[in-house]
């Protein structure tokens, strides 16, 4: 391992940039669908060393250190996210015509902005780098803060962080309970650099020693809580409701059609009205995909009687459309992404807007500037969406309380807020048709369900063309359509696990972990600093 690590350490030139880059894509193997995890510990291993031999010009002191640190961060990164971020592009194959021009924008551009982060990770971790276990602490640290600010930083987008890469199943998922997914970024560096240890610096024994504890807790963690799921479950209050999922597998190039409305709607409705398998309970609760209603539906009073001709009595539909709104006179009008819910007698009784935005897909940030340069949206609506100040909660007959998130709103653990202590599930309704056989519904489904279990709530995702499934607050599916699957799939859900949630504790404990870590490479770069001199 030595002799290893002293190659990859004075390796220079396209050799060093190439094995970077191949690092970081390397941790692509770790997410969804493959759920590889071992692959980062070769990701971050070699990650270590390559920062070792992160020396810069000799001339240059700290700051050409830094910027070769940056350097090598960003590349590790920019491997990481085009492996694992590529499909992107697909959406703009669906409008080829139009919008193929911004397809290396979508596969590298995207990349490297988000690389930025893994840079600046670096680049941080540099400054306290030793020869020993700090240095692994000092890495975990800084990707720990850049993964933070990768969650709000130009509208956030913290798809893919590296704690998803530490919990592809449920038994990995359930320290997400406790210090979120920021805080298992932690130590999930941590964890997966150790091994370069093996290879280089002091503190083998305490920092290989002090990984394997914490992979120990990990899983013992799953277990522990795993073992008493069931019982959790049925001693939690709340009523238990049947819920339908519909995924009507529409092609995108079909949705956006205006030709093939009425067929769209109608397909919703006769998966809607099929009978439960074998002696299943009726349905109480219909869900229909993300804008599943292919026009506006409060222009549209045929449709809504259509709706009430197939609910029966008290089952309520749960449903993705496109809400307009006057602006006032002489103005165009809003369109909002919204959910409505729709009782058995047509009526609209209850709605919800999309709060955070997708730039570039639903609205153009920088509007005025960027379309006299020619960008605009990529969705067929006027004006694009306008999001909503704040986000309200479904309310359903008998006045329990979803919780609802539009499309990739289930990506962002810390804009959940405190009401969801109020719902009685989360209710997470996408149209991921955009992204084709890919690995993004995959990636996009692991990180709505890990919602689940961070909130201690059933999750309730209905998806065009998957994947949609029921799942319980320990993260596990009750039962789900795989993608590119037509049909309905019918669950149970009942009241969520208490005291689960806890927002601001798992920032607190987030922090704490970024403090102890900072605190470790603190006390190593000293000892390492008096041992030179």
């Amino acid at each position: 391992m030595e002799r290893l690590a002293g190659r990859v350490m004075l390796l220079s030139g396209m050799p060093r940039v190439a094995l970077a880059f191949i690092a970081g894509a390397v941790g692509a193997f770790a997410l969804p669908p493959f759920g590889f995890f071992a692959a980062l510990f070769v990701s971050f291993t070699l990650l270590v060393w390559l920062i070792d031999g992160s020396t810069g010009n000799p001339a240059g002191g700290v700051s050409s250190r830094l910027r070769s640190a940056f350097f090598i961060g960003w590349l590790f990164g920019f491997g990481y996210f085009v492996a694992s971020l590529w499909w992107l592009g697909n959406a703009l194959l669906v409008e080829a015509d139009d919008f193929a021009w911004a397809l290396p924008l979508a596969v590298l551009g995207v990349p490297a902005v988000l690389a930025l982060f893994y840079g600046l990770a670096a680049a941080l971790a540099r400054i306290l780098w030793s020869d020993g276990i700090g240095r692994i602490a000092a890495l975990a640290a800084a990707f720990g803060v850049a993964e933070w600010l990768r969650g709000f930083v130009l509208t956030g987008f913290p798809w893919n962080a590296v704690g998803y890469g530490a919990m592809p199943t449920p038994l990995m998922m359930q320290s997400a309970v406790v210090i979120g997914i920021f805080g298992v970024s932690v130590l999930a560096v941590f964890v997966f650099s150790a091994p370069a240890l093996l290879g280089t610096g002091k503190g083998k024994v305490a920092g290989l020693g002090l990984a394997a504890l914490l992979l120990m807790a990990h899983f013992s963690y799953g277990a522990w809580r795993l073992h008493g799921a069931d019982a959790a479950l049925e001693a939690a209050a709340g009523e238990r409701k049947t819920v339908r999922l519909v995924q009507p597998l529409i092609d995108q190039a079909q949705k956006l059609d205006n030709t093939n409305r009425a067929e769209i709607f109608e397909e919703h409705l006769r998966l809607s009205a099929l009978p439960p398998e074998g002696e299943g309970k009726r349905p109480d609760i219909i869900v229909w995909p993300e804008t599943s209603v292919p026009f506006i539906l409060t222009e549209n009073p045929d449709a809504l009687a259509r709706i009430a001709d197939v609910l029966q009595d008290g089952q309520v539909l749960i449903a993705g459309a496109v809400r307009s709104e006057n602006a006032g006179a002489g103005m165009a009008p809003r369109f909002y992404n919204s959910i409505y819910v729709i009782d058995s007698d047509g009526q609209i009784i209850s709605a919800a807007d999309k709060v955070h935005l997708v730039p570039f897909g639903e609205y153009v940030p920088y509007e005025n500037l960027l379309k006299s340069m020619g960008v605009t949206d990529a969705i067929a609506m006027p004006g694009g969406f306008t999001a909503a100040p704040t986000r309200s909660l479904l309310t359903l007959p008998g006045g329990a309380l979803f919780y609802p998130l539009v499309c990739y709103e289930a990506i962002f653990p810390n804009e959940i807020s405190q009401d969801v202590e109020r719902a009685a599930a989360l209710l997470n309704v996408t149209n991921d048709g955009w992204f084709g056989a890919t690995p993004g519904p995959h990636q996009h489904f692991q990180q709505a369900r890990l919602r689940a279990v961070e909130t201690g709530l059933f999750l309730i995702r209905g998806a065009n063309t998957g994947i949609s499934a029921v799942v319980d607050p320990f993260g596990r599916v009750v039962n789900g359509l795989s993608y590119n699957q037509k049909g309905v799939i019918d669950a149970t859900i009942g009241g969520g696990i208490s005291g689960n949630w806890a927002g601001e504790t798992k920032q607190r404990n987030f922090w704490l972990l970024v403090l102890a870590m900072s605190v470790i490479a603190a006390i190593s770069r000293v000892s390492f600093k008096t041992r030179k001199n």
